[in-house]
């Protein structure tokens, strides 16, 4: 099975790829959308900006795996631009994450490629 990647989303990966996290915005209303696409909901062209990385979790979920492995995380972090993305929380043990957390995005290097996670501030 082969992924398409669209032209956005590769975009963004090579950003992420030089260290930039990236979001796209209107600039006529200003609101920001992630994750990349060609165009907000009426068809108004989008711009990239840099994004702060500081947010909030919204929503968590702690996974269970067999040992060695201990628990990982999964959260919803609503974006201080306003969208809102699916990552992980590292430098705290899973089942510390909690809603309502000050967190703050890093770019970490994974087997697939550049990925971003947060982390508690």
């Amino acid at each position: 099975m082969t992924t398409t990647i669209t032209p956005p989303e590769a975009h963004w990966r090579e950003a992420l790829a030089q260290g930039r996290f990236l979001i796209q915005h209107n600039p006529q209303t200003g609101e920001a959308y992630f994750p990349p696409r060609l165009c907000d909901a009426d068809g108004a062209p989008l711009e990239w900006m840099e994004a702060s990385g500081a947010g909030v979790v919204y929503a968590v979920t702690v996974i269970s795996v067999r040992p060695p492995e201990s628990p990982r995380n999964v959260v919803l972090v609503d974006l201080a631009e306003g969208p809102r993305m699916m990552a992980r929380v590292d430098g705290v043990a899973a089942d510390d994450v909690r809603i309502g957390m000050a967190v703050q995005a890093r770019i970490v290097e994974e087997a697939d490629g550049p990925l971003i996670v947060f982390h508690p501030t």
